[in-house]
This record gives C-alpha cells, sequence and structure tokens, in this order.
C-alpha cells in the first residue's frame, strides 16, 4: 500500500458519519507520562487499550463537524479517497494574552503510524492557528509514551498556562504546548 496520503484542509462535504468506517484508532498503551505534585514528569507502567467502536467513530465525525461549524480548522490526511488521519483546531482563543489556540484532536489510522502523516497534519494545523493569529498551539495530549515522543519530536513543551476546561476533560492528559512564532 502506498504511504503518501494527500494532507489538506477538510471540509463539512468531507465529513460523512461513515467518513471514519475503516480507520484503526487501535493504540496498545504500556507507559504512560505522569505529572508529579511538584510539577516534575514520571513515566509509569499503565497497560490499556484505545480501539473505536463504530458508535465511537460517528461521534469523532459529529466533533469534526461541530469544530468546522464554530469556525474552527479540521486537517484530513486521505489515501485513495479514505480518510485515514485528521487533526483540529478550535476557534476560540484563551490564555492570559488569548495566545492559544487548542488542538483538540490528532489521530493517524495505525496502518499508517509512522510514515510522516501525522507530522504534515501538524504543520498544517501550525500554519492555520498562525494564519488565525495564535502564538501558541495548546494541546492535551493523551499521557502514552508513543504520543508523548511523537510531541516531543515536533517541539511541543509543557504549557506555561493550564487550560482548565480541556484538563477537565482528560484529567491525565500531558497539557503541551507549541509555539508558533
Amino acid at each position: 500500500m502506498k504511504k503518501d496520503a494527500l494532507i489538506r484542509a477538510v471540509s463539512s462535504k468531507d465529513l460523512e458519519h461513515e467518513s471514519l468506517k475503516d480507520f484503526d484508532r487501535y493504540q496498545e498503551t504500556r507507559i504512560v507520562k505522569r505529572k508529579n505534585p511538584d510539577g516534575s514528569f514520571v513515566y509509569l507502567i499503565d497497560e490499556f487499550i484505545d480501539d473505536w467502536d463504530s458508535k465511537r467513530k460517528t461521534e469523532v465525525v459529529d466533533e469534526l463537524k461541530r469544530c468546522l461549524l464554530s469556525g474552527g480548522f479540521v486537517a484530513g490526511a486521505f489515501l485513495e479517497g479514505s480518510l485515514v488521519g485528521f487533526a483540529s483546531i478550535e476557534n476560540g482563543f484563551f490564555g492570559i494574552d488569548n495566545q492559544y489556540l487548542e488542538m483538540t484532536l490528532m489521530h493517524v489510522s495505525r496502518e499508517l503510524r509512522g510514515f510522516s502523516i501525522g507530522r504534515r497534519l501538524f504543520d498544517l494545523c501550525c500554519q492555520a492557528a498562525k494564519n488565525r493569529g495564535a502564538k501558541k498551539l495548546y494541546i492535551s495530549s493523551h499521557p502514552s509514551l508513543e504520543t508523548q515522543s511523537f510531541y516531543e519530536a515536533m517541539g511541543c513543551i509543557p504549557a506555561s498556562e493550564i487550560n482548565e476546561e480541556a484538563l477537565a476533560r482528560e484529567p491525565l492528559d500531558i497539557q503541551l504546548e507549541f509555539i508558533l512564532c
């Protein structure tokens, strides 16, 4: 299978309830990053599996549609007409200086991980956030070692301000930022 996906902005026409029918979200996690009360980080063994069923895939399509309808941005990776990766930027600035936009979703189908699709989606989202006037991208990131390694490779660092709403949604996530300038 050719792994060179087309990366582009997604429109609502790209998002049907079956858009993620063949998307494989499966992720087996063995090691996670956790934040200590003193602010330091540690890696711990915590084994679990994330695997979306068809109901969850439909919910994610609805989340992407909602993002677009509210003025946000969605990047998509398409291979042979199928949506095989996506990332979304919400349309609400926050932070002391309103410098952040939040990346709420970033996923690549399991069989296509490791082919720079995530990097290309991330880059397109960064450009879109920068074009909208953001100075930083905020990411409430899955705590798995693999996900943390990806964001570290992108240049993300621990967030200097914490979005309490994002933290409340996923209290075990690691709060990161990426400086866009």
